[in-house]
């Protein structure tokens, strides 16, 4: 070995020891007479101390290091005194007084600082993600990853669940997203798929009688990236066995209130147990069903009130079938108009017509330019149900009952960020149950299923599937933590009578199923037992527990917000060759000829 100790596991206790650290040059600072230098490696820092009278060469090689060099030292330990003492570092009460230096590598200049935080261009970071990661942020970042990993592994382990990997290659099946294809060089015209996830392979394990199967699965999907998006990512994919949907909540709620104050104990929970929250109820209240229920800005139905009302904007909406629906940002009556026409067209940009508003001042009176439509009462009304107070702004938006939904459920997040809400060290973790089964297409003339084609429905709704598939409900399930699912899941068909019922149901034809999903209708064959499962994105899991607002920054090789590596630069050509051995000729759009 290279060391004999990390550069953040001395204390005052090892003073006198002489020690052999390595690692990188974090800082240095020339005194003249004495140099100093921070050595940095994953575990921490370490001050150097080169004195030219005790240890002249250690100080001619200190002299000449610059940062990021690699470097060898040997030196003894010893205690600072107290006015030199470092509360901020680790090590701050020793330092090492270096009598051996080796340079084990120099640096070029890095292009960006490592030893400070400061905005550099992202894909310039991307480029050089060999250095970005040695930055104390990504270090801290990767250090919670693999520790939120390592306590899942534990346990499941602890509980009966078997690791068991699935392939890579597969069949391609719709998921929801496009398929990454790889072409067959023994098979021509043929291909595989990069797995979306390992749903039929999990379901296919409860088959075999694993009963308890986990993975730390590799996925990948063929999507427009955003923030919280990659073309490959990472979850806690589980099955279970002879479960309920009540057994599959209570195990992920159980593992991670466990988990989270061993990682991150700085963190809160706003409550537990979490809530459950049906989807209607989600959607009534916060407009989305993935909500942060962190703070208020509830939304409130007016649209009794709304209907039938002088305000022909109000009225009309509900005549066409929408809703007339408010929030009560408590306390925030001094918006200016500025302000008030900037949240009119942030609705606007989301699909709403516009944004009505009633300020409650302080003296009680009313500024609006819509309460001259309402009568006393109708505007008394609107007030009791808003919860108004003096100091009050309340905010509203008609329309149809979507469009109504998302503009608000989007306003309200966006008014908690400017006005601060949201604490981030709160987790206001939910279920969200009770989804619709399916939703209507009325493009295709046909019923879309809310999750994937082997959700069942809840048992007290499977005999509506016949009559009356707009009031089914899925066996389904989402977690939500902070406006963000982090978890979804259901119990699955394993009836094939009820399978084939909702391949029917969704306009799925038999000779379709059956070339898609044979294998699996086949296996139902032969005595599939009742299970279900979840699965659990861990990127924005990570991502949530190290106050990052975007899962790059918690992977250690991302893509960049184009699907692209910049620091290998990939996607690129292959050669001429290799697509001949794989039968494929190109035919590229014109721009890229």
């Amino acid at each position: 070995m290279y060391k004999t100790h990390t550069c953040g596991e001395l204390r005052q206790t090892d003073a006198g020891q002489t020690v052999t650290l390595a690692g990188w040059v974090h800082r240095r600072r020339d005194h003249g007479d004495l140099i100093f230098i921070d050595l940095r490696d994953r575990f921490g820092l370490v001050q150097l101390v080169a004195d030219p009278e005790t240890s002249p060469k250690a100080h001619a090689a200190l002299g000449q290091v610059r940062s990021e060099w690699v470097l060898q030292v040997v030196g003894e330990v010893r205690s600072r005194p107290a006015e030199m003492v470092n509360p901020h570092l680790a090590t701050g009460e020793i330092e090492v007084v270096a009598t051996a230096v080796t340079v084990l590598n120099q640096s070029e200049t890095p292009p960006f600082l490592i030893n400070k935080e400061e905005p550099v261009d992202e894909n310039t970071r991307l480029k050089y993600r060999y250095l970005d990661l040695r930055t104390p942020r990504m270090q801290r970042n990767l250090t919670l990853r693999h520790q939120v990993i390592k306590f899942i592994r534990d346990y499941l382990d602890e509980h009966g669940f078997l690791e068991i990997e699935t392939p890579i290659l597969f069949k391609t099946t719709p998921e929801g997203a496009r398929d990454y294809l790889v072409p067959s060089r023994v098979h021509p015209g043929m291909v595989y798929a990069l797995p979306q996830s390992p749903q039929q392979l999990k379901q296919l394990l409860m088959v075999a009688g694993i009963e308890r199967y986990f993975q730390i699965a590799r996925c990948f999907r063929d999507e427009d990236q955003r923030g919280d998006r990659q073309p490959e990512f990472t979850q806690l994919d589980i099955e279970m066995s002879f479960v309920q949907r009540e057994d599959v909540m209570d195990l992920i709620e159980d593992m991670y209130t466990k988990m989270i104050p061993v990682v991150t104990p700085h963190k809160r929970f706003l409550r537990t147990p979490w809530p459950r929250l049906t989807y209607q109820e989600a959607m009534d209240r916060f407009g989305k069903d993935n909500p942060d229920i962190r703070f208020g800005l509830e939304l409130v139905d007016i649209t009794d009130l709304a209907k039938g009302s002088g305000f022909s904007v109000f009225a009309g909406a509900v005549e066409q079938g929408g809703h007339v629906r408010g929030i009560n940002v408590k306390g925030q009556g001094g918006y200016s108009r500025k302000q008030l026409d900037a949240l009119t067209d942030y609705v606007r940009q989301h699909g709403a017509k516009g944004l009505a508003y009633i300020i409650v001042e302080e003296s009680g009176e009313l500024r609006s330019p819509i309460t001259k439509f309402f009568s006393e009462d109708e505007t008394k009304a609107i007030l009791e149900r808003m919860a108004a107070e003096p100091g009050d702004l309340l905010l509203f938006v008609a329309d149809k009952p979507a469009v109504v939904y998302d503009t608000l459920g989007r306003l309200r997040v966006h008014l908690a960020e400017e006005l601060s809400l949201g604490d981030p060290d709160v987790l206001g973790f939910c279920w969200v149950i009770d989804f619709p089964f399916a939703f209507w297409d009325e493009e295709e003339k046909r019923w879309d299923p809310s999750h994937h084609l082997f959700t069942s429905p809840l048992p007290e709704d499977k005999a509506l599937i016949d009559t009356a598939p707009e009031r089914m409900r899925g066996a389904q399930y989402d977690l939500v933590l902070n406006n963000n699912e982090v978890a979804g899941g259901s119990i699955r068909i394993h009836d094939q009578a009820l399978q084939a019922k909702v391949f029917s149901l969704i306009g799925l034809e038999k000779e379709v199923a059956e070339q898609r999903f044979g294998h699996m209708l086949e296996a139902f064959q032969f005595g599939a037992p009742p299970h279900g499962g979840i699965a659990s994105g861990l990127d924005r899991l990570v991502m949530l527990l190290a106050d990052e607002s975007n899962i790059r920054e918690v992977i250690a090789f991302p893509k960049n917000q184009n699907a692209r590596d910049v620091m290998a630069d990939a996607p690129s050509p292959a050669d001429a060759g290799q697509y001949k051995d794989l039968h494929i000729k190109l035919d590229l759009p014109e721009e890229k000829k």
